[in-house]
């Protein structure tokens, strides 16, 4: 540990065979970092185990003091996790994706199998959550499951892909809201009387940011009454739904073509290309598996509630997914009649035209109400993640993005400066919605890897040391399988979606790709290096060991004090 800074520099501790060269860069580095620092020059927290629960003990271990409120319960905890996927409003909205390139049977096949994919990738995070349950999500595990010369340049890859693939997440979702809202809108004048246009979409986006960052400056007890709900309204919403489309729908597609025909409506050759966009709804959908990790310091015994979360959550998302994708397969009606509507929402015409205007109204807004308790949440995720890099000093301003409000206990700085991003963002709607719609495609690449880096690190090096929630001997191909996942749906990401390409339609997904990869490669290289340490120990632990005293020591028994780094 350095005396002066009282942070143990694990990536210091080289053993023999570590590059000399690498070893000093990274000493000089540590001597010479400039940043707006949290932990300037200061001692590490000394926090007494006997005083700690379990959970706070844990994370004291792992170099950290508690400083949030633990509210979240089981139910809680669970609804989170269900509400970041948004199941019912996010199929509402990405529907058009598989249905607009090959038709019923590519959205009800690639959802089943795109889901099982994701689905491991989920289960991979959440072994990983269980291990190292931390505010700093996959980002925090690098430092244990990569070696420990690479763990800065490591964990500040995997966290600038994961912050900038949430905010581009949460930038998506609130703009899914205004299109949600002004398409109800749209239908109670039948289509025909307003048609929304971009710079409304954008102003209600950001009215409706701006009320999602005012409830996340409430403190962490009302954030979790207000979560609590919500599970039992989407799943009312979700089972009215399908009933009411089921028992409506007069003009059911027959079952030869909602599970056999691919309608080719993208443009592309052979058909086999069209079908397997199909996979981008599921994608689209079931990401973010780290949200509920990032809100693991307000969790009770967050290395099983919050894993358990995960797993239940996705594979609800997975099966429930599925099962209301197919619903509207075979109620989506005329494919062309469907996909023609003014505000380009298929399933809201869905909606219209089986259960009526009024019914239509109702759940399309239910999907509304739905998309904006998941970016409330997701927010909530974004902020932690905010406030946990800046704990290790990996943010420009860290100093100010760190407080915690003194009145609520939770980082309103930061929860406004993540929802000021997505604003910004969605500003550039005004000009070009090709633009961000490539931006909101970065969201499941930025995240989907940077899950994958840390299990690539599970698997390579060995350094990984199991929670009470683990996949025993299924780990290896579950996280095999997510890996090979990930690299196979990236490549259909970045392909346009619609032939011929045209600048209206090109996916520029790539191209921010490469921009993110300059930006944090670039930013390494030209600061990062020379301040950024990896996660940093900022406690220590000291547990208090009482030991008997020896016959004829004049003392019953006395106290021993050790340091647990």
């Amino acid at each position: 540990m350095d005396p002066n800074t009282g942070i143990t520099k694990e990536a210091d501790v080289t053993g023999s065979g570590l590059d000399d060269k690498r070893t000093g860069r990274r000493q000089s580095a540590f001597n010479r970092r400039k940043s707006s620092a949290v932990v300037d020059e200061a001692p590490a927290a000394i926090v007494e185990a006997s005083a700690l629960n379990a959970a706070d003990r844990r994370l004291a271990e792992m170099g950290y003091v508690q400083v949030y409120k633990r509210e979240f319960s089981w139910l809680s905890t669970i609804s989170f996790a269900l509400s970041i996927s948004g199941l019912f409003a996010s199929v509402s909205t990405t529907f058009i994706y598989p249905f607009e390139a090959g038709g019923a049977s590519s959205a009800v096949w690639c959802w089943l199998i795109s889901g099982f994919g994701c689905y491991c990738i989920a289960l991979s995070v959440a072994e990983l959550v269980s291990a190292y349950p931390t505010s700093g999500g996959l980002y925090f595990t690098c430092k244990y499951l990569a070696p420990p010369e690479w763990v800065p340049e490591i964990a500040w890859l995997t966290g600038w892909l994961n912050l900038l693939g949430q905010i581009a997440g949460v930038a998506s979702t609130e703009y899914g809201c205004a299109q949600l809202l002004l398409a109800a809108v749209s239908m109670a004048s039948d289509f025909n009387g307003y048609v929304p246009t971009d710079r409304q979409t954008v102003g209600v986006m950001a009215a409706f940011t701006t009320l999602h960052a005012a409830l996340n400056s409430l403190n962490t007890a009302a954030l979790e009454k207000m979560t609590k709900t919500y599970v039992v309204f989407h799943l009312a919403v979700l089972f009215s739904c399908c009933v009411a489309l089921l028992a409506m729908c007069d003009y059911k597609h027959s079952s030869a073509y909602t599970w056999t025909t691919v309608v080719d409506n993208s443009g592309w050759t052979p058909a086999g290309w069209s079908f397997i966009f199909g996979f981008l709804s599921a994608s689209w959908t079931m990401t973010d598996y780290d949200a509920t990790a990032h809100i693991a310091e307000e969790i009770k015994d967050p290395e099983i509630k919050a894993p358990w979360s995960i797993a239940i959550a996705l594979g609800f998302t997975w099966i429930g997914g599925w099962l209301f994708t197919i619903v509207l397969a075979y109620c989506s009606g005329n494919p062309k009649h469907t996909l023609d509507n003014v505000v380009v929402q298929p399933v809201a015409q869905i909606f219209y035209d089986v259960i009526g205007r009024n019914g239509g109204i109702f759940f399309t807004v239910a999907a509304c109400f739905i998309l904006n308790f998941t970016a409330m949440t997701a927010i909530q995720a974004g902020a932690r993640t905010i406030w946990a890099y800046s704990r290790d000093e990996m943010l420009p301003g860290s100093r100010i993005w760190y407080k915690i409000n003194k009145r609520t206990d939770t980082p309103i700085i930061a929860v406004w400066l993540f929802c000021i991003c997505c604003v910004l963002i969605n500003l550039i709607g005004l000009g070009s919605y090709t633009a961000i719609a490539a931006i909101f495609n970065l969201t499941a690449i930025a995240l989907d890897w940077s899950y994958c880096i840390p299990i690539v690190c599970k698997l390579a090096y060995g350094k990984f040391e199991r929670g009470p929630f683990h996949l025993g001997k299924f780990s290896v191909p579950i996280n095999v399988w997510a890996i090979i996942w990930t690299t196979f749906v990236t490549i259909i990401y970045v392909m346009p979606t619609i032939r011929p390409v045209t600048p209206q339609n090109m996916n520029y997904v790539v191209v921010l790709i490469a921009a993110v990869a300059i930006f944090s490669i670039g930013y390494w290289y030209a600061a990062g290096q020379y301040y950024y340490i990896g996660p940093r120990n900022n406690a220590q632990l000291i547990m208090g060991v009482e030991s008997e005293g020896k016959a004829g020591s004049s003392g019953g028994s006395s106290d021993e004090k050790r340091v647990v780094q």
